[in-house]
């Protein structure tokens, strides 16, 4: 289990780096795409995961539909790159609509969405003053867990007639179970997928009982997507993580090490022999503060250690970091031949909790394919 410093695809680059494997991500593409197939439903990627232009393509190719971001800045960027029917789902505020509006007058196809009455009856206002007819999506919460309204809730007719009496365009309900990141097993994954389908195709039957417009239903997180055993009544399904996955959809139960797409190449720079350490220069700037896994079953602490090759190298793990600076260390006992086993020059990849929070970190990523070959790939930023 000795880490080498032999010669691999990626020993030219400067660390820490951001590494994807492209035969896993092709592999997680293909997975999701054929599921969502298999059940009937168009699916739209939320692109916020990987940032990049070139894995959206992938999806694309691969048989998506349109676009899901997380920021009006990644909105324009990939509508820039020719992305045009695009979902910005995150609560739409009064201080963004001359954002959103430059980008459906450049003929973006840019979708907003809202959970009150307050921002509907403003989408409405700004949309009328400017002669545009904004394409809104009520956002229903299904599971507790972040922000909607209820399917039952009074609001949610509110919200509709608000939109739709205001002259602007009723898209449908959208929906996301974000709970279920906190769960572990199949048969609870599976119930959550169901509770997110029904909650969200109930909002939508009241708003059609209601003589409203409701030709979307869109549901979606990467557990639940893998878990659905139908959809009836969906017409859509969004998820993100899937393109790489990270430690915590391992613990969950949706994938293995072996599909984790995503990685950071670091280098040893030193160690601390009698605390059993190597030092290595990934520390949370390179792999995010997030500790996703702290509370599930197995804590990866910041990272599931790999050689240069990408196999892992089981119990090992960053067990601490400073700011560039990452602690490597065995699970367990301390590894009293660390610094025979990790000479300082080894390179290592290291597995993250958290594939959209360690992309955050990183300006680029380096897509491995399998014939060795490396690319650049820039990485979107801002809001």
């Amino acid at each position: 289990m000795t880490a080498t410093t032999q010669s691999h695809p990626l020993a030219a680059l400067d660390t820490p780096a951001a590494v994807i494997d492209l035969a896993r991500m092709q592999r997680n593409i293909e997975r999701m795409q054929q599921r969502m197939n298999a059940l009937g439903v168009r699916f739209r990627p939320h692109v916020k995961t990987s940032k990049c232009t070139p894995v959206a393509r992938a999806q694309l190719r691969a048989g998506a539909e349109g676009i899901t971001v997380s920021t009006l800045k990644e909105a324009a960027q990939f509508y820039a790159d020719g992305f045009n029917d695009i979902l910005y789902a995150v609560g739409m505020v009064p201080a963004k609509l001359p954002q959103a509006l430059a980008l459906r007058r450049q003929g973006c196809d840019l979708k907003i969405i809202t959970d009150s009455v307050a921002s509907a009856a403003a989408i409405a206002a700004f949309g009328r003053e400017h002669g545009e007819k904004f394409e809104v999506w009520i956002e229903i919460d299904s599971d507790g867990h972040r922000s909607g309204i209820k399917p039952g809730e009074a609001a949610l007719l509110d919200v509709a007639r608000a939109l739709h009496q205001g002259g602007m365009v009723l898209g449908g309900v959208m929906t996301h179970a974000g709970s279920s990141y906190d769960l572990n097993t199949p048969e609870a994954l599976a119930a959550m997928a169901e509770q997110e389908r029904a909650a969200c195709v109930r909002a939508a039957e009241r708003v059609r009982e209601a003589g409203l417009p409701c030709p979307v239903v869109s549901v979606g997180s990467t557990p639940t997507a893998l878990s659905a055993a139908q959809l009836d009544g969906v017409t859509e399904v969004r998820a993100g993580v899937y393109v790489f996955f990270d430690l915590v959809m391992h613990n969950i139960g949706v994938c293995t090490t072996d599909d984790i797409a995503l990685s950071v190449l670091t280098t040893v720079i030193g160690h601390q022999v009698e605390k059993g350490w190597a030092i290595v220069d990934a520390g949370w700037m390179a792999m995010s503060r997030d500790r996703g896994t702290q509370k599930q079953a197995h804590d990866f602490g910041y990272g599931q250690v790999c050689d240069a090759e990408g196999e892992v190298l089981a119990g090992y793990v960053i067990s601490g970091a400073n700011q560039e600076h990452g602690i490597l260390s065995r699970e367990g006992a301390p590894d009293t031949d660390i610094a025979k086993r990790f000479p300082v020059g080894t390179q290592l990849r290291i597995l993250p909790n958290h594939a959209c929070a360690t992309g955050a970190q990183h300006p680029e990523y380096h897509a491995l394919a399998e014939n060795g070959e490396v690319a650049t790939w820039r990485r979107l930023y801002g809001w």
